[in-house]
């Protein structure tokens, strides 16, 4: 099965089991709003290449962790296009959550699929019990407090804000829980595989920060001028768009010599070429990235 199909195949199964028998009809509604159709899925599409680069012998656990993923992605997108964020009126080219519904199933459609991603990786367990508790330690890792993406949501409300924590917290938790978890699903030691994720993850960051500032709303599917109306750091603000740029292209060619040996070393090292052509500036789809 081709590797996007895998991913919205994973995803379907956990939708139809959180919207099994008679659930709250539009907060299942708003569940599918959220995660369908997707972006470019990009964090689990790295979590699945690096657990077939090294092998993918748990083919339940990847895509469990693939999918796991995805649902935190989703979870943060709700929960910053919401007015105690950015008040954003749309993600993916469509209306936000908080204005096709309203902010309270907003605030629920964010919290039920972070609960969601750890039921997904629950059920998988018993393919390998021990890989999926490493998994769920991975995830939570990741999401919560003080390096995920919580961390990251926090550091906006701080009177001083370190740029590069901020990015790794903020953007770069759930590509290194993508790099860690595919490495782990496939019963590999996940800290080898945490700077090519911190990279990608900073990369995409840096591409988001020129995005902001160089793309209108129909290419980016987003809200564009966020980090100057809300006064955030970006890398753009400190280094300037040619800088930002030069530093986009010095990160993504640190993180093709950072991918560890493995059978699918010469993969990898193509997904992440194509990744830089991806975010680089002057070759930027129409297809939200995120």
């Amino acid at each position: 099965m081709p590797l996007n199909a895998r991913i919205e195949a994973a995803i379907d199964r956990a939708l139809a089991r959180a919207t099994r028998a008679t659930p709250p009809a539009r907060l299942a509604a708003a569940l599918h709003h959220a995660v369908k159709p997707g972006g470019a899925r990009i964090r689990p599409t790295i979590a699945l290449s690096v657990s077939m680069a090294c092998g993918d012998d748990r083919p339940t656990l990847s895509d469990a962790g693939a999918a796991a993923i995805e649902m935190i992605h989703c979870a943060s997108l709700v929960h910053d296009d919401m007015p105690c964020f950015d008040d954003a009126d749309i993600r993916r080219g469509k209306p936000s959550v908080h204005r096709a519904f309203d902010e309270p199933i907003a605030l629920l459609t964010g919290d039920s699929l972070i609960v969601l991603g750890f039921d997904i990786l629950a059920q998988a367990g018993a393919d390998d019990p021990a890989r999926a508790l490493c998994l769920t330690s991975e995830l939570a890792r990741y999401t919560g407090m003080p390096h995920g993406i919580c961390a990251g949501q926090g550091w906006e409300s701080e009177a001083e804000i370190d740029l590069a924590t901020y990015h790794r917290a903020k953007t770069g938790a759930l590509f290194t829980a993508a790099t860690r978890m595919g490495a782990a699903a496939a019963g590999q030691d996940p800290e080898q595989w945490t700077e090519l994720g911190a990279r990608i993850g900073e990369a995409f960051q840096v591409a988001d920060d020129l995005l902001d500032v160089l793309q209108p709303a129909d290419v980016t599917g987003k809200p564009v001028g966020q980090d100057a109306a809300h006064d955030r750091p970006s890398a753009v603000a400190q280094f300037g768009v040619e800088g930002a740029i030069r530093r986009l292209e010095d990160i993504l060619s640190g993180a093709i010599a950072s991918i560890p040996a493995c059978p699918g070393e010469g993969m990898l090292a193509e997904m992440v070429r194509r990744t830089a052509e991806r975010l680089t500036p002057a070759h930027h789809s129409t297809t939200p990235a995120e």
